[in-house]
């Protein structure tokens, strides 16, 4: 396997009896790459991830993150990993920095390294000045952000952050999000899962998961770019009726005070206008777009 990628699998599965809750992943995530898990609730991404940590065994496939084989040495990998679980884990009546000193001992952290990692975690992640907090006092995004700094003090390379700023009000997100490209511009790789469409616009790369399975690959511009064929339209019109019933339309998405419509066939824009009796505009697929199209792709597929 490749020293340049930081996380690989092949064929990777995991199966709950007779559910297969991931199938077959494959994955090449380089060193230093914002990775994004997209899906929605009960796609596999956190399975996914629980396998590639070490903390979930597989059914069948090969993986590895930071040159270890996940699959035959999964306690080699929670050494080398960060990991910042869906749901907040850390101690509710300890201090900022009693969780930091104790996760440090928890990661093997050298007494002489402590102090300067101790500085860097509470620099890096916005907590200088709350070391003296109680943890269960904190609000949701602080919360986040001790998470992170827990995650990070054994100078991982590789950081899984399982949907890091849900709860999260969105100046917190963004504050997140700066904290993660931070990381990255340093060389860590980061592993994040997600189901808000714009923070994958974050991400160098994105994977769309539905049903255990990948239906999308690439960066968000490469997704958008290949799924824009000229079969969307914008149109605002009172009653969504008039289009399900138009023999132009595949498909209908709200928009806000709108209507995303998939055509049957691109020319059928200016048609479509003149059945309506309003004006429809043409526009780029936005990512939300692609991952819905998508997944709408593998549902018909799978019929």
């Amino acid at each position: 396997m490749s020293a340049d990628l930081a996380v690989i699998s092949r064929g990777l599965v995991k199966r709950f009896g007779a559910f297969t809750a991931v199938d077959g992943m494959e994955l090449d995530v380089p060193y230093g790459a914002i990775f994004g898990f997209l899906g929605a609730n009960g796609a596999g991404k956190t399975t996914t991830i629980r396998m590639l940590c070490g903390l979930l065994r597989a059914t069948s496939g090969k993986a590895s993150v930071d040159g270890v084989d996940v699959i035959r040495n999964p306690e080699g990998v929670k050494a080398r990993i960060g990991y910042m679980a869906q749901k907040f884990a850390l101690y509710g009546d300890l201090t900022v920095d009693e969780n930091i000193r104790f996760f440090s001992d928890v990661y093997l952290v050298p007494r002489k390294k402590m102090s300067a990692r101790r500085d860097f975690v509470l620099d890096t992640t916005g907590l200088r000045g709350s070391e003296g907090r109680l943890t269960r006092t904190l609000p949701v995004g602080i919360k986040q952000r001790l998470a992170l700094a827990c995650a990070l003090v054994h100078e991982p390379k590789v950081l899984f952050l399982d949907e890091p700023t849900a709860g999260v009000d969105p100046l917190q997100r963004r504050t997140f999000w700066r904290l993660i490209h931070k990381l990255s511009d340093e060389g860590t790789t980061v592993f994040v899962t997600t189901h808000h469409l714009d923070e994958a616009e974050n991400c160098h790369t994105v994977l769309f998961m539905q049903d255990g399975r990948t239906v999308g690959l690439g960066s968000p511009r490469e997704l958008r770019d290949a799924a824009d064929n000229g079969d969307l339209v914008r149109a605002r019109v009172p009653d969504p009726a008039v289009l399900r019933t138009s023999p132009r339309v595949r498909d209908i998405t709200p928009m806000g005070s709108q209507w995303h419509v998939r055509l049957r066939n691109p020319a059928d824009a200016e048609p479509l206008s003149e059945e309506l009796g309003v004006p429809v505009h043409r526009i780029r697929p936005s990512l939300e777009d692609v991952f819905l199209e998508a997944c709408r792709v593998e549902e018909e597929a799978r019929r």
